[in-house]
């Protein structure tokens, strides 16, 4: 497995998935050791010569203005991070927390923190080694970053709090013990530098951001599916009519759309059987479209703030200062991650409505709810109410989490910006958006099975669709009566989030849903 050397400067989304959800091993490059050790000293100099930098020789927030001695130091990086630790609710996924500790070694490894070299050492090592420590998943107001989450990553390292090691949950120091990691002592400026960031808020919403990217491409899958069921009118997929409103999203869904239905004898031409389609078919590339550019804007901006320093104050070498600024506060990640969720709420608001399309009669034509023997037998009638749940629920969840604010720290800190709110909102709203995606294809495939009994189904499908109904219909067989069908959902979900759905197709036809 390819190892992930960190400079600081070109961390990946992609390098971040390896680590996090792959293992791979984490290595620091030698110009960030040198800038890491650097900086350390500038550090102790300033405590040497008990010059006045926040967080280094004061206290922190409202008591910034109190004056610790060189010999308190110690105790007040300590107290730092065991005040701190005070998280609330279900700890963080071990993927997301393993992010965190990554982007911190990340932003540390730029060298303008003063860490010792042996603390993100440290952290390396529990990376590689596989000690995960338990971070509850409330209580950041991002900004002061995310202070909260952020202290219960550094408390295994100085033997405190809980870990997950071996799949175990123990206390921290064990964990540590049973990895072979030593634990430290943290010196002046160091539990600050620990964590004062953004690397909760980015943790998790950078791992969201991928995910909605492989969700984007179902979207486009799922849309393609519905277009072979409706039998589709094609022509509002024109390259004619999206260049002339030359949104890229927009031109490169209906590309997609028109690759995966390439070689379709299931789809039409305007007048054949009707002069258009509804809005969820018809406008199926502006809705995907948009929501396409929105997460390119997210990826933009997630991918500056992981090779971003966060921290406060800022260690400058060259000029041997610390200076106190804002570059903690998540803001610009907030209304990304905001952002975020409303885009993919509307690739689920979309999909439930050609969900409807399939499954009501009076719409498409299919014996109601995609079953041949209604009455007796509900179908999928009852998919839908699910999936108008999850989208209704991603409604309340989409309102932004960015324009809320609340002030802290005796006033010293009177805005925040609620950015570990609002990545966590995208995640469960991603995780909707999946849900309901999966119905989607699997109504598709029930209907496709359908067009059968007009001369039409499977053997009619475009290049792309064909190879999306093989993979369902390996896990997921048609309904013929009855069955209970959250199994067969399960099993439709897994093909998207496992990506083979995407990578069979991608094979067949080639990328779709590029973000480049």
């Amino acid at each position: 497995m390819k190892k992930v050397i960190i400079t600081g400067n070109d961390l990946t989304l992609e390098d971040l998935v390896a680590v996090c959800r792959q293992n791979a091993p984490v290595a620091l490059a030698d110009e960030a050791k040198e800038k890491i050790l650097a900086c350390r000293k500038v550090v102790d100099e300033l405590v040497e010569e008990d010059k006045v930098v926040y967080g280094i020789t004061t206290g922190f927030g409202k008591f910034s203005d109190v004056t610790i001695s060189q010999d308190e130091c110690k105790q007040l990086q300590r107290n730092l991070i065991v005040t701190h630790a005070v998280g609330a609710g279900d700890p963080f996924p071990r993927d997301v927390a393993r992010g965190i500790m990554l982007l911190r070694v990340n932003n540390l490894a730029k060298g303008f923190s003063g860490a010792k070299l042996e603390t993100v050492q440290t952290i390396i090592a529990m990376l590689n080694r596989g000690v995960t420590p338990i971070i509850p998943q409330k209580g950041s107001l991002g900004a002061s970053g995310d202070l909260c989450p952020l202290a219960h990553m550094v408390l295994p390292m100085i033997g405190l709090g809980e870990a997950e090691f071996n799949g175990f949950r123990m206390a921290g120091s064990h964990a540590m013990l049973q990895a072979g990691i030593p634990t430290i002592e943290l010196t002046s400026k160091e539990g600050l530098a620990l964590i004062n960031g953004t690397q909760a808020m980015t943790s998790v919403g950078a791992l969201t951001l991928y995910d909605a990217i492989q969700i984007l491409k179902t979207a486009e899958i799922a849309a393609a599916m519905s277009f072979e069921a409706n039998r589709g009118v094609i022509d509002a997929l024109d390259p004619r009519l999206h260049q002339v409103r030359p949104h890229i999203g927009q031109i490169e869904s209906a590309k997609d759309i028109r690759t995966l239905l390439e070689g379709s004898r299931n789809t039409t031409r305007q007048g054949e059987i009707r002069v258009q389609d509804g809005y969820s078919l018809r406008c199926a590339p502006i809705v995907h479209g948009a929501s396409r550019d929105a997460i390119r804007y997210v990826k933009k901006r997630v991918e500056t703030e992981m090779n971003s320093v966060t921290d406060n104050p800022i260690i400058f070498t060259e000029t041997k200062e610390g200076i106190s600024g804002g570059n903690f506060h998540g803001q610009p990640m907030a209304l990304a991650f905001d952002f975020l969720g409303i885009a993919l709420s509307e690739l689920a608001n979309i999909s439930e409505r050609r969900i409807e399309r399939l499954v009501n009669p009076a719409i498409g034509g299919f014996p109601a709810f995609l079953v041949e023997k209604g009455g007796l037998n509900s179908g999928f009638m009852i998919v839908q109410y699910s999936a108008a749940a999850l989208v209704s629920e991603n409604k309340v969840l989409a309102h932004p989490a960015s324009v809320d604010s609340i002030p802290s720290s005796a006033n010293q800190e009177d805005h925040v910006s609620m950015g570990t709110i609002a990545a966590r909102k995208a995640g469960d709203i991603m995780r909707h958006v999946r849900r309901v995606l999966a119905m989607e294809l699997m109504c598709g495939c029930q209907a496709v099975d359908l067009l059968k009994n007009l001369g039409y189904g499977p053997e009619f499908l475009g290049k792309g669709t064909k190879e999306a109904y093989d993979v369902i219909r390996e896990v997921c067989d048609k309904l013929v009566e009855d069955r209970p069908l959250y199994d067969d959902i399960n099993r439709c979900e897994s093909v998207i989030t496992n990506e083979t759905i995407i990578e069979r197709v991608e094979a067949a036809v080639g990328e779709i849903g590029s973000l480049s």
